[in-house]
């Protein structure tokens, strides 16, 4: 009996999860299916359990559930603490256990790199969820100083609270401060400017050539934010990359094999 597997949100619509993964199914042979579920907010514990009696064997979580869904687990890997967020999760007859790929779905493209993050300065722009997986990402990889610029400064210390007590050491900016870009090694935009063509947060006037620029907004890929650091010409890290980093990540979980990133490389660039 075929295996099968779900995303859960809400709005679920414009999600490309059943995309890539049913790319994956497919390249592999694998008799098994993904859908897009939605589930509103306020209505999770009904839908878990509706997950359940269908005996679904997995599936991914995203907005509004990644903080909610961890009441509903049996059990979490160390990701999931940390963060204190889930986007994973296995159902194994009926015990739920909940991962987080946030991370390593963001640590993926730097590694495709080689670009390593130990004894690097960052500039992280924005401090909402997605934030706190960057920053647990940078403590993991031993980042040097990761500067913490936002809009206002409340979410921003509270995220730099949370990097000091992982071992990692920030500065709080407000987004208007941020002038010269020259000491960056690599500057970060996890926030959602971007999605609906807003200008980039930053100039990208006075930066350092050798600096990475990466975007988390994936759809349009090339958001304002990508387009004014390419006419500096620097070396930029797409949101599709991390996407498809987190979806590798959750079908090895899933599966227990490697996932054939090509092949959902491919299906998510025609997805744009």
């Amino acid at each position: 009996m075929g295996k099968s597997f779900a995303v859960i949100g809400d709005p679920i619509n414009h999600s490309l999860s059943p995309i890539i993964h049913s790319a994956a199914f497919r390249e592999l042979n694998l008799d098994s299916s993904y859908i897009g579920y939605r589930i509103p907010k306020g209505e999770l514990e009904s839908g878990v359990e509706g997950l359940k009696k269908i005996n679904i064997t997995g599936f991914n979580v995203t907005i509004p559930h990644k903080i909610e869904m961890m009441k509903y687990l049996d059990k979490m890997d160390e990701s999931c603490s940390i963060i204190g967020a889930v986007n994973t999760v296995v159902n194994d007859e009926g015990i739920l256990k909940g991962y987080n790929t946030d991370m390593e779905g963001f640590l993926e493209p730097l590694k495709k790199r080689n670009f390593s993050i130990q004894d690097k300065k960052i500039l992280l722009i924005g401090a909402g969820g997605a934030a706190r997986a960057i920053i647990a990402g940078m403590s993991k990889e031993k980042a040097k100083e990761v500067d913490i610029a936002n809009r206002t400064t409340k979410n921003a210390e509270e995220l730099s609270e949370f990097a000091t007590r992982i071992g990692l050491s920030t500065n709080v900016k407000k987004i208007e401060e941020i002038k010269n870009l020259q000491n960056y090694d690599a500057i970060i935009n996890s926030t959602s400017v971007g999605l609906k063509n807003e200008s980039s947060p930053i100039s990208f006037e006075q930066t350092n050539e050798n600096t990475v620029i990466y975007d988390i907004v994936y759809s349009p890929m090339n958001t304002d934010f990508i387009k004014k650091a390419k006419e500096k010409k620097l070396d930029v890290i797409y949101g599709y990359e991390m996407l498809l980093g987190q979806a590798t990540r959750a079908f090895e979980i899933w599966h227990g094999m490697k996932a054939p990133y090509n092949a959902m490389k491919k299906a998510l660039l025609g997805g744009f």
